[in-house]
């Protein structure tokens, strides 16, 4: 059985996060989604507008019909070498050190590393610009 895995926050679900969990799926057999901590989040960015809490936000993934677990983590990496898994897929916009170091990791264990794209028109920094009344970056 061939396992995929993908990380994120996923506080403002939009198309984008579920057509990442459908294509990473298509990867595999199972889909691992993996829940950025609340706690986490603020610890980095302590004016996030974070909407929902770390267990609601894995309720809402986990409703969705091609996810097969939801898991939490406080950083990429190290968090990921702790998971059994064979694909680690990421979107194309998940570049920041963490991902970096995870990618390294990946290729340095035998583990593929498939980079899958935006859903065009779709950003959750924009969501919340809109949802707190300031123009979108577009």
């Amino acid at each position: 059985m061939k396992t995929v895995i993908t990380f994120g926050v996923y506080d403002y679900f939009h198309l984008g996060h579920l057509r990442l969990f459908e294509n990473a799926k298509k990867l595999g057999d199972r889909l691992i989604v993996a829940v950025q901590n609340g706690d986490q989040i603020l610890k980095t960015k302590p004016n996030a507008n974070v909407l929902y809490t770390t267990e609601q936000r894995m309720e809402l993934v986990a409703a969705i019909k091609c996810v097969d677990e939801v898991i939490t983590y406080n950083d990429v990496y190290p968090d990921i070498t702790k998971i059994d898994f064979d694909v680690f897929a990421i979107g194309g916009d998940q570049n920041h050190e963490g991902f970096q170091k995870a990618v390294k990791w990946c290729e340095e264990n035998g583990k593929e590393v498939v980079r899958l794209p935006r859903t065009k028109g779709i950003c959750s920094s924009d969501i919340k610009k809109r949802l707190m009344g300031e123009p979108d970056s577009k």
